[in-house]
């Protein structure tokens, strides 16, 4: 009798272990399972909505973005970026007729024509987690609480971004927390998700240029024409940025834009200096050129325009950091053009690298005028 009495606790046992491991996940499955969500994203129904805060911690002191993402399949995209310290909103949207960059601070769109996100994935973007995960066979694997968590490698705009960790919940796969790191293990970037849901109210309207438009601004946008650099050329509004070079008067360095100052890149790759500062004389949008020379030699335009303008730029979305979006357009001389704090710049040049022009717009960021 006592004998069957222990057959039966160890049969109990093993019972119990068997089902408690049934509850749990190793890599593998929760890896082939992740695979099955980035499937049912690509499909009819796939749609999901996020919002949280983007912590990026390049600056002196660290700044944070409100961020809120949505998506439609096949390819619409709602990406709202907003740093409540300054009041500034950039908003990128990709529709049927293309990625628009809404900067309602400039009261400016631009459009372009891009496969953007596919090209350039970002931290805050689901599509993007998934495939850092699904693609890096070294992956780490651990378990916190509710979440999964992965430790793999970094796959953004910048070669110094090495190592992400993912957090996603355990119950349904939604995104929690995101950290992106340095060769120092430094944190560099940091997501935290409030809010995720696959089950969403978004239709193809959510997506439309005009109600985003109307949204940011009670005016509508006009349309302007750009040449193959970017550079508006012909206009339906006034105090576009449009001039040229012709009539620039030189000022020295650290002289100002009417009350305005010249922002000065941190960043200027070796063998190049700054040789020449130039003012547009009487120009609406307090323009000014700074002129490069050396082993590169690139002109970089900045002004505040104050009239909205929708332009239309035959080039490519390019990320300056995790918040900025650059248009670069041309060819043989190529132009990145990008907006922030209210000011927008145009680097263009002939032989600067186009990531080099990336490194000197991001040391642009967040600087205040001289």
């Amino acid at each position: 009798m006592r004998r069957i009495s222990w057959v039966l606790l160890a049969v109990v046992l093993c019972l119990t272990t068997i089902l408690a491991g049934c509850g749990k996940k190793n890599a593998d499955s929760v890896v082939k399972d992740l695979g099955k969500v980035a499937d049912k994203l690509e499909s009819a129904k796939g749609a999901y909505q996020g919002a949280g805060v983007m912590t990026i911690h390049t600056g002196s002191a660290p700044q944070e973005y409100q961020v809120e993402v949505w998506y439609q399949s096949p390819s619409y995209y709602r990406i709202s970026l907003t740093n409540g310290q300054k009041d500034i909103t950039q908003i990128v949207l990709r529709n049927d007729d293309g990625v628009f960059v809404l900067t309602p601070s400039l009261n400016k769109s631009f459009r372009f024509k891009s496969d953007w996100p596919d090209n350039q994935g970002q931290v805050y973007l689901y599509q993007t987690l998934l495939s850092s995960i699904l693609s890096d066979n070294t992956r780490q694997f651990a378990e916190d609480k509710d979440s999964y968590v992965f430790d793999v490698a970094a796959n953004y705009h910048s070669h110094s971004l090495i190592r992400q960790k993912i957090w996603l919940a355990k119950d349904n796969y939604t995104p929690k927390q995101v950290q992106v790191s340095d060769s120092e293990a430094n944190v560099v970037v940091e997501v935290k998700f409030n809010t995720f849901t696959f089950d969403t109210n978004l239709t193809k309207d959510s997506f439309d240029t005009n109600k985003n438009l109307s949204a940011m601004n009670d005016a509508k946008g006009t349309i302007a024409e750009v040449d193959e650099n970017g550079v508006p050329v012909a206009s339906t509004t006034e105090g576009n940025g449009a001039q040229g070079t012709e009539g620039l008067t030189e000022t020295a360095a650290g002289g100002d834009m009417g009350s305005f100052g010249i922002i000065y890149p941190e960043y200027v790759p070796a063998g190049v200096t700054n040789k020449d500062t130039m003012e547009v004389p009487e120009s609406k949008d307090h323009a000014v050129i700074l002129k490069y020379d050396g082993v590169y030699q690139y002109t970089i335009m900045e002004s505040r325009p104050s009239d909205r303008a929708v332009s239309l730029v035959p080039g490519e979305a390019v990320y300056i950091d995790f918040t900025t979006v650059g248009l670069l357009t041309g060819d043989q001389q190529r132009t990145l053009t990008w907006s922030s704090e209210g000011v927008e710049y145009r680097i263009t040049s002939a032989n600067l690298p186009v990531e080099e022009m990336k490194k000197v717009a991001a040391s642009m960021q967040g600087e205040s005028g001289k």
